[in-house]
């Protein structure tokens, strides 16, 4: 039997052709997944800045709820206390131990050459120009850790008071004794260029260096005390903190054994080997995005596979019903036959599986790829795609492969001969009442989910209605050859049938091949529910998130800084600008309530908010916002109503740089549903932030024209615009999500063009005999072609109906628990593209399969031996 089905496989390619692209596709998508999970689960990240220091003792980048599961990373720089390091350098086996503290740091301006010329490198242009920042926003340093890199002096010399040293990429062509300005915290400063320096090895962030005592000093250049200085940084204990501090061990001593043996207090991690990434880049505090990633994106993969495979081998399967009757009435017993479907289709499948793994590395590294430049992960975090991930995308593949082949096999191997022969000529449109009641239970539960979803909050919205697209699309999977019959009322086929007999002909063939079609249906009507489905329940959540929090902040005149952050000369001299009648800082992190503690916030965080100005919109219910100043909280009615506490009431608040705060509540406010936000000031919040500003200033005015029309080139990077941009970079904290929809979406589209493309091949050039007949019988090619292109349109046109239906039950629900209103957010032409990519995959394929298969002479197509 295997011998025949090897030879089997030289007749029927284009059905093989189609699970061997099916399963290509699945095993390399399938071991990318994989790759996503190891890479999760390693968080390797090699050092770059600090990558000459064995040992890296830093804050733990991870909060861990004190009486929840899980972990979810810090929104800021979790510093330790500077006098760590003086306690680090007294350890036995250690050398020394040198701090490292990073500040906003932007170069604006190099010094005129002496031909009158801006050098090399420097920002271009004049006027406005010069204000354009030229490097990154978190790039100072003190000179004293450059040996963590390490950097090299190739000009010049260290800086003292007044000095700095730049990476060699920043300077362009300055040399030493030029002024360069730069943008420290905000503000902008001259200083003389004392030296250029080379790193040993590639960094992706050049560094601005300055002398240790104006970091680090009382009356140095940068401003002890102010809080745009990097002297206002506060650690987790209240001292003046440092973002790491490189360890050395003494000669012969392990690195990993001494950081095991370190004193650290509570709250501190000491990292060696690539595990140092950890403490040098944000993000990469736990591999919990990536697991949840890598899990839905393989579970959809394997469940997308599944419902192509089966299709197009159930279509294999039929179309071939009269040569598997003559072979049991030969004397194949039922076994036998179904050996050889199993035997055929796995030879195809494990060498499609082969290929696919081969391709999983580049598909790996290609969507690694995409979530790094979509900031979704670090893009120094190294992507890990060891043999497991290919082991289990095997398996998993393989399981697949051979349990939906098992049930084709089985129902070829169970008909009837003379049953099988009549089939052949006439297939009856009869699903089996096990296979209706799987299909109405996963209809059901479509209904039951989206019928739930709407009492959802937002947060839990897209959890909890997401997975109705794909109970939609299964149920409509298993049900396809019904759906098809029953959409074929009058109304329907009327315009079809109105084109004469092309049309007429179009509508028979579409409700007597009702099975075949469905395989057509499926992958049409999966690829459009979750394309659809979730892209639009995407936008759709953005846009709410996005409305929820500029809705309820008022100001017509938004500045922004790409210097990192907004300085406190700035905020002092807008407030006196002309046409401004109020002004607020704006700072915007993440955190939770600990004491009492708020078990609605585990993992994840509260919004938080920093205002400075009567800004907010929001319904005051108890208490005033006047009093938000100093340390001080603004909740709402709900949260105060289930923590038991109420205006006057001290709060316990763990800040995105791991800091306790104790609080007092001294407002209730109302805030969107599901989208509340716990107000602080923002000079408070702004210190426990990374940069240690404020994002953004909002401003009231009473002549907009006015106030846009003010002067910032004092403050370089800074720009003025309309409230608009308020919204711009906000976190909605549906990064992740929003690229897992994105990757499906990629899925449904990718499957639907192979699917869709070789089911209606193999559908189309099994009907050779057909066309022969009709073209005998008087019918030109031309009109068969045109029954092809009226039937191809009326699937495509049930496909997209279905899929569209099926995508609803997941969109709109989310809108009404998002938005309040059952009306998805989102451009029109993607759904536009849509319906085109999908008329243009079944369109033309039906064309081009026709043509072949009425290449043939009528009496020939009539002997031809396969379909």
């Amino acid at each position: 039997m295997f011998r025949l089905a090897v030879t089997t496989l030289r007749y029927r390619t284009a059905a093989f052709l189609a699970i061997f692209v099916a399963v290509l596709l699945g095993g390399a998508l399938l071991s990318a997944a994989g790759g996503l999970l190891e890479t999760g689960l390693r968080l390797n990240a090699p050092p770059q800045r600090l990558a000459a220091a064995p040992i890296v003792v830093t804050g733990d980048p991870a909060y861990h709820p004190p009486n929840g599961n899980g972990a979810a990373a810090f929104p800021e720089r979790h510093r330790v206390d500077a006098a760590l390091a003086t306690k680090l350098a007294g350890t036995p086996g250690v050398t020394h131990a040198i701090p490292d503290r990073t500040f906003p740091a932007v170069v604006t301006a190099l010094a005129a050459s002496p031909n009158g010329n801006p050098p090399a490198g420097a920002p271009s242009g004049s006027g406005g120009d010069h204000t354009k920042p030229y490097g990154m926003a978190l790039a100072g340093h003190g000179w004293a850790s450059a040996v963590l890199t390490p950097y090299e002096l190739r000009a010049g010399q260290a800086p003292r008071s007044g000095q700095i040293v730049l990476d060699q990429r920043l300077a362009g062509s300055a040399k030493p004794g030029d002024q360069v300005t730069v943008a420290v915290s905000g503000e902008p400063r001259k200083y003389t260029l004392a030296g250029l320096a080379v790193a040993k090895h590639q960094l992706d962030n050049p560094a601005i260096f300055f002398a240790d005592a104006d970091v680090a000093g009382v009356n140095g250049p940068l401003g002890t005390g102010s809080p745009s200085g990097p002297d206002g940084i506060r650690g987790a204990s209240g001292a003046a903190g440092v973002d790491a501090i490189g360890v050395f061990p003494a000669d012969g001593t392990s690195a990993k054994d001494l950081a095991k043996h370190l004193d650290l207090p509570a709250g501190v991690k000491a990292y060696t080997g690539d595990d140092r990434g950890a403490a040098e880049f944000t993000g990469i505090a736990t591999g919990l995005p990536l697991i949840i990633m890598s899990g839905v994106f393989g579970g959809m993969v394997a469940v997308v596979m599944a419902l192509v495979v089966s299709a197009t081998i159930g279509l294999s399967v039929r179309q071939r019903r009269r040569e598997l009757a003559l072979l049991r009435a030969s004397g194949a017993t039922p076994s036998q036959v179904g050996k050889m479907v199993v035997a055929e289709t796995m030879v195809v499948g494990v060498l499609g599986l082969v290929l696919g793994l081969l391709c999983g590395r580049f598909a790996g590294n290609w969507i690694f790829g995409m979530l790094t430049d979509g900031g979704i992960v670090p893009a120094q975090l190294r992507f890990d795609q060891g043999i497991l991930p290919f082991a289990g995308a095997a398996l998993l593949t393989f399981a697949v492969l051979r349990v939906t082949v098992g049930f084709a096999a089985g129902r070829a191997a169970r008909i009837r001969p003379i049953q099988a022969l009549a089939e052949a000529a006439v297939p009856p449109v009869v699903l089996s009442r096990v296979r209706v009641i799987i299909g109405l239970v996963f209809a059901g539960a479509t209904v039951a989910i989206a019928s739930s979803t709407p009492f959802m909050g937002p947060t839990n919205a897209a959890a909890i209605g997401g997975p109705a697209g794909l109970t939609g699309s299964i149920a409509v999977a298993i049900l396809a050859p019904l759906v098809i019959q029953r959409v074929l009322i009058p109304r329907v086929t009327g315009w079809i049938e109105k084109r004469g007999t092309a049309g007429t002909l179009a509508v028979i063939n579409l409700r007597v091949r009702a099975v075949q079609f469905g395989a057509i249906l499926i992958p049409i009507t999966i690829a459009t529910a979750i394309a659809v489905g979730n892209i639009y329940s995407q936008t759709t959540q953005q846009k709410a998130a996005v409305e929820a929090f500029t809705g309820n902040l008022s100001g017509d005149v938004v500045i922004t800084s790409t210097t990192g952050g907004v300085p406190a000369s700035l905020t002092e001299a807008v407030g006196s600008m002309p046409g401004v009648t109020a002004v607020s800082e704006l700072v915007q992190s993440k955190g939770w309530i600990e004491e009492p503690y708020d078990k609605s916030h585990t993992s994840d965080a509260w919004p938080l908010l920093g205002l400075s100005g009567p800004i907010y919109k929001g319904k005051v219910t108890k208490g005033s916002l006047d009093d938000l100043t100093g340390e001080t909280i603004a909740l709402p009615p709900g949260t105060a109503k289930k923590l038991k506490v109420d205006v006057g009431s001290d709060l316990g608040v763990r800040l995105g740089d791991n800091a306790l705060v104790k609080v007092k509540v001294v407002a209730l406010v109302e805030g969107p549903t599901g989208y509340e936000s716990l107000l602080l000031p923002a000079k408070l919040l702004a210190a426990h932030t990374t940069t240690g500003l404020p994002s953004q200033l909002v401003l009231k005015t009473s002549n907009k024209k006015a106030a846009l029309k003010a002067d910032l080139s004092k403050w370089p990077g800074t720009t003025m615009g309309s409230r608009d941009v308020l919204g711009d970079g906000l976190d909605t904290g549906l990064g992740v999500d929003a690229w897992i929809s994105y990757l499906l979406a990629a899925i449904a589209v990718a499957y639907t063009a192979i699917a869709s493309v070789n089911t209606i091949a193999v559908a189309v050039l099994d009907r050779r005999r057909e066309f022969g007949l009709q073209r005998l019988t008087g019918s030109t090619r031309r009109e068969v072609s045109r029954m092809l292109r009226l039937e191809a349109l009326l699937i495509a046109a049930i496909g997209l109906v279905t899929g569209l239906i099926t995508a609803a039950f997941t969109v709109l629900p989310i809108a009404l628990a998002t938005r309040g209103l059952p009306i998805p957010s989102g451009p029109i032409w993607i759904l536009l593209i849509w319906v085109a990519v999908v008329l243009l995959l079944v369109l033309p394929t039906t064309a081009i399969t026709g043509r072949i298969a009425m290449r043939a002479k009528p009496m020939d197509a009539l002997s031809t031996p396969v379909g």
